[in-house]
């Protein structure tokens, strides 16, 4: 009789099931639409945007039920106080870091060096609108935004700000009602692994969506719209992988992980974020990812909501060099007291950007109106490329998030490592569950 191996591994998905692989020729199919058929490229605008609002549409939600849960389950209020304030002490450093990076590659390569523009030339009309917006932006009006009207209000908004406010006050609320809590702990944990699966739900339609995004970037802008300021986009984009590998790297390095296992760890989200140009259409999936990954759930639901807005490593990369491109642009020389300048605001303004398209647009108008010297209309020089950094800044903002929620889960000696090493090398033999990584090592 033929004996029947219990326990046996499953079979490998076919690599044609896989997300990342749908995603991936979703792009490349939405690129030959866009570029061979631009009108039907543009219709196609529809699918990307109907998708967006579907992962928005559980974002809130997904949010307070992690934030809530993990607070509930700390029982210890110091450590919620704690883990936010290793947060935002990460926050500034790197986005401080970032915003450092894009200054000085911005004043070696010089990208607008010799373009001569007479800013009177410029349509000023057509950036009209985002600094129309970026003049709303003050830091009291940041401040009180956080606040919703209501407490639905929040959910209603989708406000990430205001959801992760309200979900830490409920949270903390039921640490202090204690055991006669726990049924609605219990409840809301029930709750949360169905809105998970409501997650995999929707992004089976992530191909779709990616594909009709991408299809109408290349058929609304082309890739010869990028000809012209090729070496502006160039600059970013190899500014922003440098920084990936190199500075998230080391800080990899440092706290016992690989930047690359990470990389391919994230990689279908990766490309859902290319596809859509929006960190956000991924903000549930790597939520989940890095709990499966070993950080513990109070730790991811407060530093990746909060990184959405303060930690914008990309963004910030962007605005110090964006804005020294059209200073160098339009021939208007700054010092080094108004690079300073400029870089003090930069740190202010990018904290309110969301991970949406638009947003490091806004933002960079917002930094420029401080700084009188350089025209805010020269924005309208780099508002046809815009789309196609926005890419580029939002893979850097999610790669810096996924960093930063393993670094700080490490701080708080929560991170279990054998799953960390299994999620990052699978196959390879990982260390025993109680295993963790060194405490010497630290950024």
């Amino acid at each position: 009789m033929q004996t029947i191996h219990q326990g046996a591994p499953e079979r490998p998905k076919p690599f044609y099931r896989h997300l990342y692989f749908q995603v991936l020729l979703a792009i490349l199919l939405g690129g030959l639409i866009g570029h061979f058929q631009p009108d039907l490229g543009q219709a196609l605008k529809p699918l990307g945007d109907a998708f967006i609002k579907l992962v928005k549409m559980v974002i809130a939600p997904v949010i307070f039920l992690t934030v809530v849960t993990g607070v509930a389950g700390m029982r210890d209020l110091d450590k919620v106080g704690r883990v936010a304030l290793k947060a935002l002490a990460y926050f500034l450093v790197f986005s401080t870091l970032a915003l450092i990076v894009g200054l000085i590659v911005a004043n070696v390569v010089q990208p607008g060096a010799g373009m001569n523009i007479d800013p009177a030339t410029l349509k000023a009309g057509k950036v009209a609108q985002y600094a129309a917006k970026a003049h709303d932006q003050t830091v009291v009006g940041f401040l009180m935004n956080i606040i919703p009207d209501t407490f639905m209000g929040a959910f209603a908004e989708g406000e990430i700000l205001q959801v992760l406010l309200i979900s830490l006050l409920f949270g903390l609320s039921l640490t202090l009602v204690g055991d006669p809590a726990k049924p609605v702990v219990d409840f809301l944990e029930i709750i949360a692994q169905t809105f998970f699966k409501f997650v995999h739900i929707v992004m089976k339609a992530a191909p779709i969506g990616a594909f009709g995004a991408f299809a109408f970037t290349i058929g609304k802008y082309g890739v010869g719209a990028i000809a012209n300021l090729a070496l502006l986009v160039g600059a970013f984009y190899l500014t922003s992988l440098l920084f990936v590998i190199v500075v998230l790297g080391a800080v990899g390095i440092a706290n016992g992980f690989s930047i690359f296992g990470l990389i391919r760890y994230l990689k279908a989200e990766l490309l859902l974020v290319l596809g859509t140009s929006s960190s956000e259409a991924a903000l549930p999936s790597l939520i989940e990812k890095l709990e499966k990954a070993g950080c513990p759930k109070s730790v991811v639901g407060l530093v990746v909501p909060l990184g959405y807005s303060f930690n914008l490593d990309g963004t910030n990369i962007y605005m110090t060099l964006a804005a020294l491109f059209i200073a160098q642009a339009t021939g208007v020389p700054l010092s080094l007291e108004q690079q300073a300048l400029l870089l003090g605001v930069a740190m202010l303004s990018s904290k309110g950007a969301a991970g949406v398209t638009g947003a490091g647009f806004i933002t960079l108008a917002a930094t420029l109106s401080v700084v009188p010297s350089v025209p805010v209309a020269g924005m309208a020089l780099i508002l046809g490329v815009d789309r196609f950094m926005s890419e580029c800044r939002a893979l850097t903002n999610f790669m810096g998030n996924a960093v930063a929620a393993i670094v700080v889960s490490r701080w708080e000696r929560g991170l279990d490592a054998a799953a960390l090493k299994e999620a990052l090398d699978p196959g390879k033999t990982p260390r025993s569950p109680g295993d963790s990584i060194p405490d010497a090592a630290s950024v």
